[in-house]
């Protein structure tokens, strides 16, 4: 629900919620369901908006990215203890750890710092920027960002604009999700359905919400609140503390 009022994203809020409770790759394969079916749930709503034309040239090359992000996180989390990594001499990281903690604070700096957030690609971008926003996708469930700045040179309007990003996040979700089923363990998962379904149900609560109004309500106290958590936890990983 935080989500709605802190202006980042479900994928890039839940991941280090999750990864509180399940190792990063799991949570990772965990947020990316509960994001695929609240997309799915926005589809419903807004769906009939989306532009045929950003969907292909965005979205196919999205795929693609997304299946090689989604590899490589499946390679990272298969790497055994000769894959750790020594962090500032402190600490010997695994590399997932390390990779995922990376990701976790540069996004969260990225939606932090203002020249960062309003960073924006000319049209001509629009193939690379969609294998860049699945490759980061698949690998750590970071893709909304790029995906807009990527796409918000486009002479769009916002119902087009937000129902094109929803066709293009189910592409990305559906091929990251089936490459994780050949990837991971899943039991975790699937032994935690009570916790999947109340974030999928608060998610699609959101959904309804955002659907009134088609915007996001940022409050700067709990952006700034919610920012510093996900930094603490992609520190936390990068240490090896979680």
């Amino acid at each position: 629900m935080l989500t709605f009022f802190s202006g980042f994203g479900l994928g890039t809020m839940l991941t280090p919620a999750f990864i509180l409770f399940f190792p990063p790759e799991i949570a990772i394969a965990a947020t990316a369901i509960v994001h695929f079916l609240n997309n799915l749930f926005k589809l419903i709503l807004v769906g009939r908006h989306a532009v045929k034309n950003i969907i292909i040239k965005f979205g196919i090359p999205a795929i693609i990215g997304a299946l090689v992000g989604a590899k490589l996180l499946g390679w990272l989390s298969n790497i055994d203890n000769g894959g750790s990594i020594s962090v500032f001499g402190l600490t010997e990281t695994p590399a997932i750890n390390l990779a995922i903690g990376i990701m976790i604070v540069l996004f969260s700096l990225i939606e932090l710092i203002p020249k960062l957030k309003k960073l924006e690609f000319d049209q001509r971008w629009l193939i690379p920027g969609g294998v860049i926003s699945g490759f980061f996708g698949g690998l750590s469930g970071h893709q909304g960002a790029l995906r807009s700045a990527f796409l918000i040179k486009f002479p769009l309007s916002k119902e087009q604009f937000v129902a094109s990003g929803i066709v293009i996040a189910c592409l990305i979700d559906s091929m990251r999700i089936g490459t994780y089923a050949l990837s991971f363990d899943f039991t975790t998962i699937l032994d935690s359905m009570g916790l999947m379904v109340a974030a999928t149900l608060s998610a699609f609560a959101g959904a309804i919400i955002g659907k009134k109004l088609m915007t996001k309500v940022t409050i700067n106290f709990l952006q700034n609140m919610v920012g510093i958590f996900m930094i603490a936890i992609g520190c936390a990983l990068i240490l090896n503390l979680i």
